[in-house]
This record gives structure tokens, sequence and C-alpha cells, in this order.
């Protein structure tokens, strides 16, 4: 397999995504906001657009890079953004950038070290890349193992093979996949406390509820739904 070849079926983005979905891809957003550095900013792994809505405001000009044909084209035009077709390994700019956001990308791929050793040389000597996953050690998958949906908290479960998911990482081993490319990590922390499955979320809570938990998730990162880095050279 291609190390960048990863759930080129659009059809989940466009069936069978939620709105909660939705919700946290605003709220991974939200969290890397302060972080990012313009005026270029690359996205890799853009799928259908909804995080890159946001980070075409950030930056001069932005270019989203993904395999998938099909989801790139449900992205709209926009005057600052260039729209790529291509495999990471074979994409070559031709300008470094400022930021790199590479958001549930590597729990997709082959080889993340070597996707993010890739990255690395795109970057400029003073920006930042921006990575987020989910994680494995969020209370919802600890619930789970207690109540025998899972053997281990990384073990990948129904979702994760429908999102094409290779692996789910603790921060431990998402520590570890950065350092070993090469990169020095200057923050970390979690997004999102989630108790309950997306779905069950979408169908009981409120958006007061929904919001509290965002706001808890920054108060225990460790076992938050998603854990992120931003890292330099």
């Amino acid at each position: 397999m291609n190390i960048t070849e990863y759930n080129l079926d659009g059809r989940w983005y466009v069936e069978g995504q939620l709105n909660f979905d939705r919700k946290l891809i605003y709220y991974r957003y939200k969290t890397i906001k302060e972080y990012i550095i313009g005026p270029l900013g690359l996205e890799l792994g853009s799928a259908e657009g909804e995080m890159t809505q946001y980070l075409i405001n950030d930056f001069e000009h932005l270019v989203s890079v993904d395999a998938s044909k099909e989801l790139l084209e449900m992205i709209p035009i926009y005057k600052n953004h260039t729209k790529v077709h291509s495999f990471f390994e074979n994409y070559r700019p031709e300008k470094k950038f400022n930021t790199i956001i590479m958001e549930h990308v590597l729990e997709h791929v082959d080889n993340p070290v070597d996707i993010i050793s890739r990255a690395k040389e795109w970057l400029e000597d003073d920006g930042v890349m921006l990575l987020g996953v989910p994680n494995a050690l969020s209370i919802h998958r600890l619930a789970a193992v207690k109540m025998g949906l899972l053997k281990t908290p990384d073990e990948l479960n129904e979702r994760d093979y429908q999102l094409g998911h290779q692996r789910v990482y603790s921060m431990e081993t998402f520590v570890k996949d950065i350092t070993e490319a090469g990169l020095e990590i200057i923050q970390k922390g979690g997004v999102f406390f989630k108790p309950l499955s997306n779905g069950q979320i979408e169908n009981n809570w409120n958006e007061e509820m929904i919001e509290g938990f965002y706001e808890l998730g920054k108060d225990f990162p460790e076992i938050a739904a998603e854990i992120f880095v931003v890292c330099k050279k």
C-alpha cells in the first residue's frame, strides 16, 4: 500500500458524518488556532474541507493536499486557497510553509514517521507543525474496555475500521513518532472530554453540555477524546 493511500472512499464524509463529528473538528481548530503562524499554510489531509473553512481565515494563502479527488471537489472555491490532489510522498511544494496542519492523518497511514519527516522538509525554519489524532486513552475507550467492548484501549473498533484507521495513539506513542521524526514538541494537550460515543452525544446532549465537556477536556488532556501537539524543527 502506498504510505498515504488511506480511506479514499469519501462516502463516510457524505453519508456517515454526524453533526457532532463536525463539532469536534471545529473544537480541534479552535484549540490549535492560537499556535498558527502565517502567511503561508499547508493542510495535509483536508478531506471534504470541514476544517479548511476555518483555516483559510488564518493565512494569506492556504494549500490543502488530499489523496481523494472526490473529497477535494467538495471544498468550495476560496480566493486564497489551492487544492492539490496528490499522495503526500508525490507532493513537491514550490515554497516552504510557516504552518503545517496534519489533523487526523497519522492514524491512517502505513508509516507515520516517514510522513512527519517528509512534511518537516516543507516547513520554514521558524515554522510550526500542528498535529492531532484520536486518543486511545479517551475516557470513552477506557470505559469500553471495562464493559468488554474492547480488549485494550488501543484496539481498533468498528468505527475505526469504517474510517480507515490503522492505529489509535496514546500521548506516549504519539510523542514517540514525532520525536523519532526529528521534531521538537513545544506544546501538547487534549480536546474534549468524551464519556460517550459521538452518536450518543449527538442524540442526547444539548449545546451547553457539549461546550462544558469541551472545556473539561483542557483539564484532563491525557484522557480527552483527541490529543494534539505543537512542534518545531
